[in-house]
């Protein structure tokens, strides 16, 4: 029998083992939690999060450089070289993540005993912060501690206090002491802002221009020398032009880089900062097409920020080749027509305002745009008279273009039944109350009465014949001295008719910052028959060529484009590469008329050349072949304030034309303003242009062979533009 001593203490054991197994059950169960909970979170992290944490280290670990490729040229309608691309030597620095001013300071002072910098970019501000790296604590100290507590008392944010200390720092610094960079020192700095001025991991090009054999032998024989990390030597790329051809465009230099009002859109198109990039014209135009797409490599780089692997991710790719519609032969012959004309008018009496000449030749069926030539006349820096390609002008400068717009007129008349076919009107010269007589300038006479055709009325350009059909368009019938109010909707009338034609309106041509003309408002309503006879409203040259266009292809209005073709780079040098794109044939429009009335009106400008009549028979009746088309003359304002001539009246002439006659290949458009300062005797230099222009074009075309057009040719002219 057990004393009650031993109850209690085997009563006490088996409730110290009953507690014991309890706190492990409750210690395994609670590391059993531990563990699900560690294993969901490794599963989480793995399954869920592990792709975001992949990329997370890529961007990390990862960085992508971006290499420049060359970019694609441009060629003519026949293959001939209009834009190269010249290889360079070209020196340049990459900077690591790590990599500290002060190393790449020491860099630079390595790399100027190779190399010859030149120094005249060094701006104020370059000199005071290398002064400053150089001299830290002497400059530092030029700030008072008064000065460095009044900043510090300022409520502004820690950043824009560093930005006040930094100016007065150099604000603090002494010609004299800047004076003391010089020579070397210099040389030393110039290489210095470049290697500062790109992204860590990014290609900055040190030298590209005039980089010798021996400076390019000297620097790659060093390259794996510690003292010239980053630096390297490759092929660069130089833009040449083979013609003056302003409309070709321009590009930036690598020194130039990205215009600073088109940063942001280029960066956020991977383009570095040093990049080409087109500023004008075409190469603005087509800059996706042209710039090519970037080889691209990653730095692999270690928890130092120190590359350890060079990973090629995407090939290279060169841009992508533009093949034009132009003919540079065509275009030079013509810019001679041109030219010669030009300076001859300027040379002869009543000149003082003339400066410009326009000539725009396109095919009426396809919009394709053979040649346009602008010319502008003006001073060398010598003083002397040069003419400049002026081709921009063709669809950036507007003028009244006179009775060259009188197919159009007509046309509009037929389709608003203010007018029928073969129907005679009365030219007499006519007199509103409050105005001056307006009549035809073969008609001056008043109450002279002649019995006018339409088709007479295009041949003689009758202006009454015009005046006519703009009062039956706004309801009216001439009455001697009665008051001519007209309502502002018969403008409109009359301007949307001829906006069909491309007059007033955006030809579409793949160019950029095409002008559109200048409406002249709906008041007072005498102007509405100014509007009628072209001497109102302004038109560029493109517009008038596209006008003659859309009635020699029976009113279908194409757009008119210069590019025929992309292509991808060639891969031999010898043949043009493969076909990526053709710019198809694009109809904007057909005009509101039959075609019967749309061959009434080529009838009427055919006899403007061989009619009795005719305003240009003289230049035109015996051509080889056969054309029709509308001569102009426009009285015009001269405005330029400060000018001797500010507010005369001057004369602009112009020419339409096309040919073949029954199947149109050209048509044409030819524009001279100011002229004459005398409107009495106004020189017929717009039809000779239009002549000697379209004979020209049948001359070349008889002389072509079936030659390969796939192949590359040499440029027509030795000229020669680099991008500097």
């Amino acid at each position: 029998m057990k004393t009650p001593q031993k109850r209690r203490v085997s009563l006490a054991k088996s409730k110290l083992q009953a507690n014991t197994t309890f706190r492990m059950n409750i210690l395994f169960f609670v590391i059993f939690l531990l563990f699900s909970v560690l294993i969901l979170r490794l599963g989480y992290l793995q399954i869920v999060k592990g792709e975001d944490y992949s990329r997370a280290i890529a961007r990390t670990e990862e960085v992508a450089v971006n290499t420049s490729v060359p970019r694609g040229r441009i060629f003519d309608s026949a293959g001939r070289l209009q834009v190269d691309n010249e290889p360079v030597n070209s020196i340049t620095y990459t900077a690591m993540q790590t990599t500290k001013r002060d190393e790449m300071l020491e860099v630079a002072t390595e790399l100027a005993k190779l190399i010859e910098k030149d120094t005249d970019k060094v701006t104020l501000r370059d000199k005071q912060d290398f002064y400053i790296q150089l001299n830290m604590e002497s400059a530092t100290e030029k700030v008072t501690a008064e000065e460095r507590a009044a900043i510090d008392a300022e409520e502004i944010p820690q950043k824009e206090k560093q930005q006040k200390l930094d100016a007065l720092i150099r604000e603090k610094i002494t010609e004299e002491e800047l004076a003391s960079l010089e020579g070397e020192q210099l040389e030393i700095l110039a290489i210095y802002r470049e290697m500062t001025s790109g992204y860590a991991l990014s290609p900055q090009i040190i030298k590209s221009e005039g980089v010798t054999p021996e400076e390019f032998a000297q620097v790659s024989e060093r390259l794996t020398d510690p003292k010239l990390a980053g630096v390297n030597t490759v092929t660069d790329w130089k833009r040449v032009k083979m013609t003056d051809l302003t409309i070709l465009g321009s590009t930036t230099t690598p020194d130039q880089g990205i215009p600073a009002n088109r940063l942001d859109y280029y960066l956020s198109r991977d383009y570095s900062r040093n990049d080409r990039v087109g500023t004008s014209f075409l190469e603005l135009q087509y800059e996706d097409v042209l710039q090519g797409q970037k080889s691209i490599v990653k730095n692999v780089t270690d928890g130092r920020g120190r590359v350890i692997e060079t990973i090629p991710v995407e090939d290279g790719e060169p841009g992508k080749d533009l093949v034009l519609t132009i003919d540079s032969e065509l275009q030079y012959e013509l810019e001679q027509i041109v030219e010669d004309k030009l300076v001859a008018l300027k040379a002869g009496p009543n000149s003082q305002l003339v400066k410009d000449a326009y000539l725009v030749m396109m095919n009426p069926r396809t919009g394709e745009v053979l040649s346009m030539v602008g010319k502008r006349i003006g001073k060398d820096g010598d003083g002397k008279q040069v003419v400049n390609d002026y081709a921009f002008g063709t669809f950036t400068a507007a003028h009244e273009m006179g009775s060259t717009i009188k197919g159009a007129t007509l046309l509009t008349g037929y389709a608003e039944d203010a007018v029928e076919m073969g129907e005679v009107l009365i030219d007499e010269p006519l007199k509103f109350a409050g105005t001056a007589q307006k009549n035809s300038i073969f008609n001056t006479v008043l109450f002279n009465r002649m019995q006018m055709s339409d088709l007479m009325a295009i041949e003689r350009s009758s202006n009454v014949y015009m005046f006519k059909i703009a009062l039956k368009i706004a309801g009216m019938e001439y009455q001697y001295n009665r008051g001519l109010r007209i309502d502002p909707e018969s403008f409109e009338v009359l301007r949307n008719s001829f906006a069909q034609y491309g007059l007033g309106t955006a030809t579409g041509i793949d160019l950029p910052n095409e002008g559109t003309g200048y409406l002249g408002g709906s008041t007072p309503g005498g102007k509405l028959l100014d509007l009628a006879i072209g001497q109102f409203d302004t038109y560029t040259p493109m517009q008038l060529a596209q006008y003659i266009s859309t009635i020699a292809n029976d009113g279908y209005r194409m757009q008119p484009h210069v590019v025929k073709e992309i292509r991808k780079a060639s891969q031999d040098g010898t043949t043009l590469g493969p076909i990526e794109t053709v710019i198809e044939p694009k109809i904007l429009n057909r005009i509101n008329n039959t075609q019967e009335e749309i061959d009434r009106v080529q009838e009427g400008m055919r006899n403007v050349y061989i009619g009795g009549s005719g305003s240009a028979r003289a230049q035109f009746a015996d051509t080889p072949y056969t054309a029709a088309g509308k001569t102009g003359t426009a009285e015009a304002y001269f405005y330029e304030r400060d000018h001797e001539l500010h507010g005369t009246v001057n004369v602009n002439i112009a020419h339409v034309g096309f040919a073949p006659y029954e199947n149109p290949e050209i048509a044409y458009a030819v524009v001279i303003p100011y002229v004459t300062t005398n409107p009495k005797e106004v020189p017929r230099t717009n039809n000779e242009i239009a002549r000697a222009a379209a004979d020209k074009y049948f001359e070349l075309k008889a002389q072509r062979s079936e030659d390969d057009t796939n192949k590359i040719q040499p440029p027509f002219s030795g000229t020669r533009i680099d991008e500097d």
